[in-house]
């Protein structure tokens, strides 16, 4: 077990953001995990794994421990589904690619989401029409206080948009170890949402398959968005906000070009990055492609800020603030951040 002190936390952000972690250990295994809680009962902890959701914004005046928990195991199977379990540290993409490998179809219109397995049913990540939701079977736990490892089903995890349990009503209280995802032997394609259908054309499909629609959401996401290894950033900012018909008929009234996607409830899903677009620090101006030092709203896709070198956290949350506000001032609606602000 190797302990380290005062290190920089940029490499392990996708942000890219410099700060220091009082103490930092990695841990790749359930006794790895119980010896760094028995040596740190006292200490406050941040549990980190891809730092492709997180903004730091300060040093972190305490403890810092990276699952690096790997494997990927077919559990069991049926005429229908495969049941796959993969450690909480595995990287999200290459899991995607693993299982469109072995064609195990689910995962497809998931591909190239930044981060590790872990985080999945933590944020219920989701593109293209899919959310872990649609797949998470089960997961195992470890609870941080009571040392003592808990099975989650799907329902116990109450998925909603960008949420669960781990991020309100349990937040800081458990360690994902390792999920469960249950995916199809024979798949049910999904390409009815964003520009799947035009990029299958323009790639030239003829018969599709989970590999075609992997590639075709690959292509999407790295034309639109910016690749952390190059820019600084954590994908999405902002959730899409949603609002009643009723008010959305009357902005609808008002902004006519307005997106917005009627959910099973009756409310409607507007389109956080369009309503970004159409503000900006002055009237003429608008906030995709804004910067302001290093930090700025990306040209592409203005759901997504950015760190162009050596922003600070506090920088980018000052400048999410600003978007914030400015949203609010135009159409009376309040944009949340998907981002998780340390």
């Amino acid at each position: 077990m190797q302990i380290e002190q005062n290190i920089s936390l940029k490499q392990f952000n996708t942000f890219g953001i410099d700060v220091k972690a009082r103490q930092f250990a990695a841990f790749s295994n359930t006794d790895e995990l119980m010896e760094l809680l028995m040596h740190y009962r006292n200490e406050e902890l941040l549990i980190l794994g891809g730092g492709s959701n997180i903004l730091f914004t300060k040093d972190i005046d305490g403890v810092v421990l990276k699952n690096e928990i790997k494997g990927i195991e077919l559990i069991k199977e049926d005429n229908e589904f495969v049941y796959v379990r993969a450690g909480a540290g595995e990287n999200w993409h290459q899991f995607v690619m693993h299982c469109i490998e072995k064609n195990w179809a689910g995962v497809e219109n998931l591909s190239l989401i930044p981060g590790n397995a872990g985080a999945s049913p933590m944020q219920n990540i989701g593109a293209y029409g899919v959310e872990i939701k649609d797949v998470m079977h089960s997961l195992t736990v470890l609870h941080l206080r009571d040392k003592v490892p808990v099975h989650f089903s799907n329902h116990d995890c109450a998925f909603g948009y960008r949420e669960s349990v781990f991020k309100r009503k349990y937040k800081n209280q458990f360690v994902i170890m390792d999920v469960t995802y249950k995916l199809k032997k024979h798949p049910q394609f999904n390409t009815s949402y964003g520009a799947i259908n035009a990029e299958l054309e323009a790639m030239g499909v003829q018969q599709l398959s989970i590999q075609a629609i992997a590639q075709a959401v690959i292509n999407i996401r790295s034309s639109k968005l910016p690749d952390p290894k190059l820019i600084g950033n954590a994908g999405s900012f902002f959730k899409n906000p949603t609002i009643t018909k009723q008010r959305f008929e009357l902005l609808k009234s008002q902004y006519t070009q307005m997106p917005g996607y009627e959910n099973t409830d009756g409310t409607v899903k507007l389109a956080a990055g369009w309503l970004i677009e159409q503000c900006g620090p002055q009237e003429s101006v608008s906030w995709k492609g804004y910067r302001k030092g290093d930090a700025g709203c990306h040209a592409k896709q203005a759901l997504v800020l950015v760190n162009y070198a050596n922003a600070s956290g506090k920088e980018i949350y000052n400048l999410s603030e600003e978007i914030v506000q400015s949203v609010k001032k135009k159409f009376d609606v309040e944009l949340e951040r998907e981002v998780n602000i340390l």
